[in-house]
């Protein structure tokens, strides 16, 4: 039986992009699996926007026992991210004056989840990750966590996720985070401290979302034009499903600081306006997979991706109806893709 654990680290005086400081974060992480002697057989596995630590759960067909990360030869590690809901210090964390911090928490980006995991690197006394792993916001983290030290990481699978946030993504990002702020229950972020939550608006942020992670094939071939109801279609129900399921478990204004801070992802920033240029320093051995029919980080954005990193790179498109949400759900070909790249 594969041995798993849930434990929260403090870290000192971790200071973001946006030059706030705080006194200590918290971070929280899963382990899956026994480190070995030599601690050579550790992979770190980054979820995505509203993803959590547990891994097993939410990339059931790919990691486990027995899986293609198969935590009964690896030991996998899966934290939550800076500004989640799922144990990481977040908006709903104490402040101070023992409020939660709501809106006075500070913007994350990308590269300030990867540099926290970069203290945790060092807390678990790991050298070098085997492999460091992530699909969507994942991937972005990926990215970035081999790029801050490429040192750090022996192998990078980026899936369905590109080098920088185009205009496309960065307007359904903004109809998302618009959709809680515009929320009156959203309260400027400040909703918890007063007993309220804006479940409609982030009920309709996921919807919007889901539709750039579903194709539009996908849904046209699943529901048609069926009614569940007089005037109420089977698409309809099926996203208002989905909004209730994320608004049971998920923070609004966490989704927010995480929206933006995929929305902001760029790795040119503050490295190279020259895409070559600023990937120079990422890992030199990378997995990139896209999805075919991914219409949120369509292949040819994830494929420039995989033409500018340095070294060798596997790039493999995986064939889906799907679309983005292929990474999650392809556990088939996601996993034979990573089984060829841990192994090589």
């Amino acid at each position: 039986m594969t041995t798993q654990s849930t434990s929260v680290e403090s870290i000192l005086g971790f200071t973001t992009d946006s030059g706030h400081t705080f006194g200590t974060v918290e971070i929280a992480y899963e382990t899956f699996g026994t480190l070995n002697a030599d601690r050579s057989n550790a992979i770190l596995v980054e979820h995505a926007l509203t993803g959590d630590t547990r891994a097993t759960d939410w990339w059931s067909g790919v990691v486990g026992p027995g899986r293609a990360v198969d935590t009964n030869e690896y030991f996998v590690v899966c934290a939550n991210a800076l500004g989640g809901c799922s144990g990481t210090t977040g908006p709903q964390s104490a402040f101070g004056d023992g409020l939660p911090y709501g809106s006075r928490f500070p913007a994350v980006t990308i590269r300030d989840m990867a540099r926290l995991e970069h203290n945790l690197t060092q807390i678990l006394g790991i050298e070098t990750w085997h492999a460091v792993i992530g699909g969507s916001m994942g991937g972005a983290r990926a990215l970035e966590f081999g790029l801050l030290d490429a040192r750090k990481t022996a192998k990078c699978a980026i899936i369905a996720a590109p080098a920088f946030s185009e205009a496309d993504q960065i307007a359904w990002a903004m109809t998302q985070e618009r959709a809680i702020e515009l929320d009156p229950d959203y309260c400027g972020g400040d909703y918890a401290a007063i007993g309220r939550f804006p479940a409609a608006g982030l009920g309709l942020a996921r919807q919007i979302a889901h539709l750039t992670y579903r194709n539009d094939a996908d849904l046209n071939e699943r529901f048609s034009r069926r009614l569940r109801s007089a005037g109420y279609y089977e698409v309809t129900s099926y996203l208002d499903h989905q909004a209730k399921k994320l608004a049971a478990r998920f923070d609004p204004h966490s989704y927010v600081l995480l929206s933006k801070a995929l929305r902001d992802h760029d790795v040119r920033t503050g490295r190279s306006a020259d895409l070559r240029t600023a990937l120079a320093q990422a890992c030199t051995d990378s997995l990139v997979v896209s999805v075919s029919s991914d219409r949120l980080y369509p292949p040819a954005q994830v494929e420039q991706l995989a033409k500018h990193l340095p070294g060798r790179v596997d790039y493999r498109v995986i064939d889906s109806p799907v679309g983005h949400d292929g990474f999650l759900t392809e556990a088939a070909a996601v996993s034979a893709a990573l089984r060829d790249f841990l192994t090589a």
